[in-house]
C-alpha cells in the first residue's frame, strides 16, 4: 500500500480528472478499501479541498470549485509538464511572459531536487514573433463570445467599417492567435488575426453554431492558409517536374512535397501551392534545369513567368 501522503496525492489527481467518481471505483484504482477512501477524502477536506459526497446506491465523490484556493498538489509528471509548459508560454503571444517566468520560479523553488534536475535538463530557447501579441482583455472577450455563441462586432486593422461575425473558434498556431468566424455580411467563413481585432462592446445576440468546412479546425485552417475554401487541407494547385539535381539535394528544399530519385543527378519533384504562378516560381529554389513539367496549367505558368522575368531583366539592362 502507498504511504498516506502519496495516496492522497493520487486520490486528488483522480478527482481532478473527471467530475464524478464512484467510491468503489476510486478504491479499486488506488488498491485500497472503500473505508480508506472515505478517510482520505476527509483528510483532503481538512486541507481545504471542497469534495462533495454523491448520493446513490454506490455513493461517490466530486471535487467542486471553492471560493478559496487550497494548496495545489501535483504528481511528478504533472509538475514536470507544468514547468515545461510555462517555459513554452512565452511563444503564446498573449503577453504573459513575465507572469509565466515568475510562476516557473515559484514552482521550481518548491520542487524536490530530483524534479528540479529533470526540469533543468530540458534546455531550449522559446522564440515568439514580436508583432503578434494580443491584449489579455481581447483574448478574454474572444474566448467568451466563442464559448457563449454570441455575435461580435469589431474593428479590424485599418478597415473603415466594423465586421459582424458569429465566432466559432479561437485558435493559436505558430505563435499567432486566430478567430474563425462566420462573417454575417459576407455570408462566408473568415479567419481573422486576433492581434488586429478591437472588439466592440456589448456583444450581440446568441446564434446556433454552424458546421465548419473540412470537419475540424486543423483541416479548415490549413486549407484556408493554402488558398482553398477550408473543406480540404490539400494545395489547390499541384504539379511536378524533372530536375537535373540529386534527390538528396532536392529533399532539403522540397518542404511538404515529395522527391523521386531518377538517377544520381536527376529526380522528379511533386509540390503544391496556392496558385499556378506561385507553384512555377517555387521550382526556382532548386537552382536546376527543369523538364517534364506537368500539368498543362503549370507549363503555361512557367511560360508566363519567363516572359515577365525576361522583360524585367531587359529593363534593368537598358
Amino acid at each position: 500500500m502507498q504511504k498516506t501522503s502519496a495516496r492522497l496525492l493520487a486520490l486528488l489527481s483522480l478527482l481532478q480528472v473527471q467530475r464524478d467518481w464512484p467510491g468503489l471505483l476510486l478504491a479499486e484504482r488506488l488498491d485500497v478499501s472503500h473505508r480508506t477512501v472515505r478517510r482520505d477524502v476527509d483528510r483532503l477536506r481538512e486541507l481545504g479541498y471542497p469534495i462533495a459526497a454523491i448520493k446513490g446506491p454506490d455513493g461517490g465523490y466530486r471535487l467542486e470549485a471553492g471560493k478559496d484556493m487550497p494548496p495545489l498538489l501535483f504528481d511528478d509528471e504533472q509538475a514536470v509538464a507544468l514547468a515545461i509548459a510555462l517555459q513554452v508560454a512565452v511563444t503564446a503571444g498573449a503577453g504573459i511572459e513575465e507572469g509565466a517566468t515568475r510562476a516557473l520560479n515559484t514552482i521550481r523553488q518548491v520542487m524536490p531536487a530530483r524534479l528540479r534536475n529533470r526540469i533543468d535538463g530540458v534546455r531550449f530557447t522559446a522564440v515568439r514573433r514580436s508583432d503578434t501579441e494580443v491584449l489579455h482583455d481581447v483574448l478574454t472577450t474572444l474566448s467568451s463570445v466563442v464559448r457563449n455563441h454570441e455575435e461580435l462586432r469589431f474593428d479590424y486593422g485599418n478597415a473603415s467599417e466594423p465586421r459582424r461575425v458569429q465566432p466559432h473558434y479561437l485558435v493559436t498556431q505558430s505563435g499567432r492567435w486566430y478567430l474563425i468566424s462566420w462573417d454575417i455580411d459576407r455570408a462566408d467563413w473568415r479567419v481573422f488575426r486576433a492581434d488586429r481585432i478591437t472588439p466592440r462592446i456589448p456583444t450581440g445576440p446568441r446564434f446556433d453554431p454552424r458546421e465548419l468546412p473540412g470537419g475540424d479546425v486543423a483541416t479548415f485552417l490549413a486549407g484556408r492558409f493554402r488558398g482553398t475554401d477550408g473543406s480540404t487541407s490539400e494545395w489547390p494547385c499541384r504539379g511536378q517536374a524533372v530536375l537535373d539535381i540529386g534527390a538528396d539535394v532536392a529533399t532539403q528544399f522540397v518542404g511538404d512535397g515529395t522527391v523521386e530519385a531518377l538517377g544520381p543527378d536527376r529526380c522528379r519533384v511533386l509540390v503544391g501551392s496556392w496558385s499556378w504562378p506561385a507553384l512555377a516560381a517555387s521550382f526556382g529554389r532548386f537552382d536546376a534545369d527543369i523538364a517534364g513539367v506537368e500539368p498543362a496549367e503549370l507549363r503555361t505558368a512557367f511560360a508566363d513567368l519567363a516572359m515577365r522575368y525576361g522583360a524585367a531583366g531587359r529593363q534593368w539592362q537598358a
